[in-house]
């Protein structure tokens, strides 16, 4: 009798620790009004133990640390969206090149995604997913459509599969709208990185609780993104060509 105890312990305990090391497992999901609560203290608190590196990597940050200075004191800004977004104030092109809505951007970044939880009392970011990470590759993303999606390309998946998604299946709105706040470089892919700054999405600003075009194999329900990048290059799209 003993040992089928403990062997029901030992198993509640495997489960619950898969559980928590497996991003893509289903987290029970709360009212829309509390996932945007627990969103934006996530993004609070991730602000307060995060910092920039000198090459503008997001680290940890321990209390400890007297060097270093938190994303929370680096004048994050909020947009009425719910986007933050925080800007490496030295790492900005200058003058550097505004950012059109439908460009084609090259962009050098690291991109997570993660769900806003209460775990034991205290909200933050957890069942993290890497979307994107070019820094390990050397070589910027070009033409992301997280950020613009070709009508071309929107035309031909909504034709293959008899939908009617429009831009929205596929772009994440609150990087769209963050991204428009800095300046792009104008310097060669080859070129070593420098990151700008910091976009955290939440939810609700990202594809929320829609449908949206399969990105990594895992549903990205109820998922904020938050983006460390660089702005290598932006051009003026070519319409219809380039589109």
């Amino acid at each position: 009798m003993k040992k089928t105890i403990l062997f029901l312990v030992l198993a509640s305990i495997s489960v619950i620790s898969c559980r928590k090391d497996d991003p893509t497992a289903a987290e029970p999901e709360v009212s829309i009004e509390t996932q945007n609560a627990y969103d934006d203290e996530a993004t609070i608190e991730f602000l307060k133990t995060h910092y920039l590196d000198a090459k503008g990597n997001v680290k940890d940050f321990v209390e400890t640390d007297t060097v270093n200075t938190k994303l929370f004191d680096l004048n994050p800004v909020t947009l009425p969206s719910g986007v933050v977004y925080v800007k490496k104030v030295a790492s900005q092109p200058d003058p550097g090149t505004v950012i059109g809505d439908k460009d084609i951007l090259r962009l050098m970044n690291i991109a997570t995604t993660y769900v806003a939880q209460s775990t034991d009392g205290k909200v933050k970011f957890g069942s993290s997913y890497p979307f994107r990470n070019t820094v390990s590759t050397g070589n910027p993303e070009v033409d992301p459509a997280y950020y613009y999606v070709k009508n071309s390309v929107l035309a031909a998946f909504n034709s293959k599969y008899g939908t009617s998604y429009d831009h929205s299946y596929y772009e994440i709105e609150g990087f769209r709208e963050a991204i428009q706040k800095f300046k792009a470089y104008d310097i060669p892919d080859e070129e070593n990185y420098n990151l700008q700054g910091v976009i955290i999405v939440p939810s609700r600003a990202a594809f929320a609780r829609d449908p949206h075009f399969n990105y990594s194999n895992i549903s990205f329900r109820n998922r904020s993104f938050i983006f460390n990048f660089q702005v290598y290059k932006t051009t003026t799209r070519i319409i219809p060509d380039q589109d």
